[in-house]
């Protein structure tokens, strides 16, 4: 789906990544689930580029619902897979850790259950090999995504802020659907290791001006960040 110029999502709302493009090529941001593998290439092939387009994978953090198709990419083209230094551990299968879930309904869950089921959630491959970055770095890739440590989630949880797309990804340092709940807005994102951290590291955004905030999880939000992060903050305080 084409979002903007040079901006494109691939996948759901139930689980989200994104292409950012320039003149050097594609940046994937996130790898969603191993089955959606087949919406990437569509999604290339519509913009009229190809996996040999694709410089990089950056992921906003190491979970599974992330990490789906990254190895694949890697291990067949060669394509590097970037990771904040704190969740490499958990991007190569060594760190397991879990949150808790927190309030659910059974829908909302089941359909989660149902497409992770339907697009390969129980294939992910861990990733073999990983490159680091760390917070404040701006990666020489389509873009010129510029890292922002957002703690909580996981312990490498980051944003990308791309200027030249005017937008900020965010993985599940926030989301705008609960797969839980079905809860469609800004709201804290399930499954977080450390959520009063989470909501802390939002802090970290507040001088940041986007209109696009783009989660891992939800609908694309084109109403800015501030407004994004006032509804993720009123939510968390009811």
């Amino acid at each position: 789906m084409k979002l903007a110029p040079s901006l494109h999502r691939v996948g759901s709302d139930l689980v989200n990544s994104y292409l950012v493009e320039d003149v050097s090529g594609v940046t994937v941001i996130d790898a969603g689930m191993p089955g959606n593998y087949r919406d990437l290439r569509n999604e290339l092939a519509a913009m009229g580029r190809s996996i040999d387009d694709v410089r990089a994978v950056i992921l906003t953090h190491a979970d599974t619902d992330h990490i789906g198709y990254a190895e694949r990419l890697r291990r067949e083209h060669g394509i590097p897979i970037r990771v904040h230094e704190l969740d490499a551990a958990r991007a190569r299968g060594e760190d397991k850790s879990n949150g808790k879930a927190g309030p659910m309904k059974a829908m909302p869950l089941l359909g989660f259950l149902w497409y992770g089921m339907r697009h390969g959630a129980l294939r992910t491959q861990h990733v073999a090999e990983a490159v680091t970055f760390r917070d404040g770095e701006t990666l020489d890739l389509p873009g010129e995504p510029r890292v922002i440590h957002l703690p909580g989630h996981t312990a490498g949880s980051v944003a990308f802020h791309m200027a030249a797309v005017d937008a900020l990804f965010v993985g599940d340092a926030l989301s705008t659907r609960s797969v839980l709940t079905g809860v469609v807005g800004p709201q804290p994102a399930p499954f977080t290791l450390d959520p009063a951290t989470a909501l802390a590291s939002l802090a970290e955004l507040d001088n940041v001006t986007a209109t696009w905030v783009l989660p891992g999880h939800g609908p694309p939000w084109n109403s800015g960040v501030a407004e994004a992060l006032r509804r993720v903050r009123e939510a968390a305080a009811s």
